[in-house]
């Protein structure tokens, strides 16, 4: 198992924004994680120093055995600068429980990473395991068939805490049972559009799902990207759980679909001055703040999915969402930037981005 070095990986974990996936010009990707913990020690929570290092170090010595993840890196959260660690978060990769805030004892926290399957793991976070993939597009029963594959690979050797009557124990009460959460990162420009948003939100809670904004929990809801996951997992089985937010989200997208096809309907010059206008503000904006720039892909993004627009593609939207975040921006100038010299920064890598597509489309058409 080989430890990360940022340099020689500038893509690492970013196989997801390939939109290669079913549905994704509307679902930017699926994620599932299971949580999991090991019998005699103590639950991340009220666990010491040692206790973390003996959880990780037990961990390791079976991943060294493990054929899901022999092409594995692993990413050893304390040897990340504090940039690094903010990247990772930018990437989706990891939460803000396995960076830790201001530790000042170690906490033996680790990212792992297949290289050749969408898999990993985070070691010493809220528990001692939390297995996951991340795919692209919407693809939950996949999705979950890949971290199924891994759990039985990882379990076969580790001593999982589990309870005949509770299922797999947990630190957090609702994460017991099968330990499962599967989510979705959904766009959802046409329901706000058409101010039927709040409508679908209130129907997906009362079915027993939940939404965020792009960060997850505590995040706030940018460029009308929702990520929407089931609420519990003790009761239920996997395959419930899975084919339960399979429906309700294939729902929620044929719902999108039609929203969209009702604006093109009733007013196309509209959506179509909205979507020109984005793009026209991003290819040659000098300074965008973040959300702004989120907002205005939006629109971009809804433009290719209606087809108004000749490009970009998906994918170069999706890396422009990664690239043009802080500690991304931060990287690519090797030093730390003031707030106004960020949004010039992403101003620039947009524009640079959107005319090397632009190449791109013309060069392919003459």
């Amino acid at each position: 198992m080989r430890l990360f070095e940022l340099r020689s990986m500038p893509d690492f974990g970013l196989n997801w924004l390939d939109a290669s996936g079913p549905d994704s010009d509307i679902v930017l990707s699926t994620r599932v994680r299971l949580a999991r913990n090991l019998q005699g020690y103590p639950f991340s929570v009220r666990a010491k120093p040692a206790d973390r290092a003996a959880v990780l170090a037990t961990i390791r010595e079976v991943l060294e055995r493990s054929a899901q993840l022999a092409d594995a890196v692993i990413v050893e959260i304390e040897r990340l600068s504090p940039r690094e660690q903010r990247m990772m978060l930018e990437r989706h990769l990891v939460s803000r429980e396995l960076l830790g805030g201001d530790r000042e004892t170690p906490s033996s926290s680790a990212l792992v990473v297949s290289m050749q399957k969408p898999v990993g793991l985070m070691i010493n976070e809220e528990d001692h395991l939390r297995l996951q993939s991340l795919t692209s597009g919407f693809g939950p029963r996949q999705t979950w068939h890949l971290v199924d594959s891994l759990d039985e690979d990882l379990g076969s050797e580790l001593p999982y805490a589990f309870h005949h009557e509770f299922g797999h124990l947990t630190s957090c009460p609702t994460n017991c049972g099968t330990g499962l959460r599967a989510s979705v990162l959904i766009h959802l420009p046409g329901l706000v559009l058409t101010k039927e948003i709040h409508k679908v939100l209130q129907g997906i809670t009362q079915v027993g799902l939940t939404f965020r904004g792009l960060y997850g929990e505590g995040s706030e809801v940018i460029g009308n990207l929702f990520q929407v996951s089931n609420q519990t997992t003790l009761g239920k089985s996997e395959d419930d759980l899975i084919d339960h937010l399979g429906k309700i989200v294939g729902q929620v997208v044929e719902y999108e679909r039609q929203a969209r096809a009702v604006l093109l309907r009733d007013a196309p010059y509209v959506i179509e001055d909205k979507v020109w206008r984005a793009y026209g503000l991003l290819r040659h904006a000098r300074s965008l703040a973040f959300d702004e720039m989120m907002n205005l892909l939006s629109g971009v993004r809804l433009g290719l999915s209606l087809k108004l627009l000749p490009g970009p593609s998906v994918y170069v939207v999706n890396r422009i969402m990664i690239y043009a975040q802080n500690a991304h921006l931060e990287e690519a100038s090797a030093g730390t930037l003031s707030s106004s010299e960020l949004d010039i920064q992403r101003a620039v890598l947009v524009r640079t981005a959107l005319a090397e597509a632009e190449s791109s489309t013309a060069s392919r058409t003459e």
